[in-house]
């Protein structure tokens, strides 16, 4: 069991299995929209911060198109860098009561979430059979769904993103959302 669930589990309660997300630069479905997205802005945003500069406009004005500039480079690669570092402290454990999350940087993030309440569970395999069980309805990319439109370790839905063996660990889920308790 990962040390990040000492003292967390509940009198008697057991560990089915436990794991954590893939490491390093992981590309989703959505980076199909976000990444052309991403390059129209940047692209934009040094055209504009350029002209203005050329145009000898108040330097405030030269500094709020750089705050776009510098926007701009965060959602076109800043953001895999920082989703790889979110993920890279993140732990997953299922139990024989409850999905457990806990993320420990940046902001000491715990999340439990029972199985009798469990939402329904979505699964997403790729080719290699790694892949996200996601607990909860996925926003549309054009609703209100904060930073984890950005970076999925971000997501607010709970979520096992980018685990191995994918497939068995949603059987397990499965398994044990139906079994008694």
């Amino acid at each position: 069991m990962d040390d990040a669930f000492r003292g967390r589990l509940l009198s008697g309660e057991r560990v089915v299995w436990s794991g954590r997300p893939a490491r390093g630069v992981m590309f989703t479905a959505r980076d199909i929209f976000l990444l052309p997205f991403s390059v129209v802005w940047v692209g934009f945003a040094i055209f504009w911060t350029v002209a203005v500069a050329a145009s000898h406009a108040p330097f405030p004005m030269v500094l709020f198109g750089l705050a776009f500039v510098a926007f701009g480079s965060v959602i076109l690669g800043g953001r895999f860098w920082l989703d790889a570092w979110f993920r890279a402290g993140t732990s997953y454990a299922l139990t024989d009561r409850r999905i457990l999350i806990s993320r420990p940087k940046p902001f000491c993030d715990f999340t439990a979430v029972t199985l009798d309440r469990l939402p329904d569970a979505r699964v997403s395999e790729r080719n290699d059979g790694s892949g996200t069980i996601r607990f909860g309805q996925a926003a549309s990319i054009f609703g209100g769904m904060g930073f984890g439109i950005w970076a999925p370790a971000l997501d607010s839905t709970p979520q096992f993103v980018a685990i191995p063996e994918v497939r068995r660990v949603f059987d397990l889920v499965q398994g044990a959302t139906a079994g008694p308790r």
